[in-house]
């Protein structure tokens, strides 16, 4: 098995049980002796891709991430650090995910959130969750 992304983004921050813990018990071969425990709160995830993905996706490109970005964790792919610049490396560059007390709270965070970063040509759906939040919604 392997972590697929951006699938593990969304269920690392749902996660109770330490992943340390379902690491070691997986490499020793005692994962079936383990308990997952899960938040029941909402995750969405949205990838941030570098300008031309997938074809040719523009790397080198400087990532500005603000500080107070709250409700969301925003995890790394294609990034690397270039003379104390956060820069673009491949296509997919950075995933953001946002929880919440349900679907429509957490994609609304990681929204909010993705709309904060800087990267010149970069870009990210806007359709994510969208059909399971009007739905949770009753709309």
């Amino acid at each position: 098995m392997r972590f697929g992304d951006p699938e593990t983004q969304v269920l690392i921050p749902r996660l109770i049980t330490p992943l340390g813990q379902l690491l070691l018990a997986a490499a020793t071969g005692n994962l079936a002796q383990q308990e997952l425990q899960w938040r029941d709160d909402g995750a969405v995830t949205v990838v941030l891709a570098a300008g031309g993905y997938p074809a040719a996706p523009v790397t080198s490109g400087v990532i500005s991430i603000p500080a107070g970005i709250s409700g969301a964790t925003v995890f790394h792919a294609g990034t690397a650090l270039r003379d104390s610049e956060l820069i673009s490396t491949g296509g997919r560059v950075l995933t953001v995910t946002g929880t919440g007390s349900d679907l429509t709270e957490a994609r609304d965070k990681a929204y909010r959130s993705i709309s904060q970063i800087r990267l010149e040509k970069s870009f990210y759906r806007s359709d994510i969750a969208l059909n399971a939040s009007v739905a949770e919604k009753g709309n």
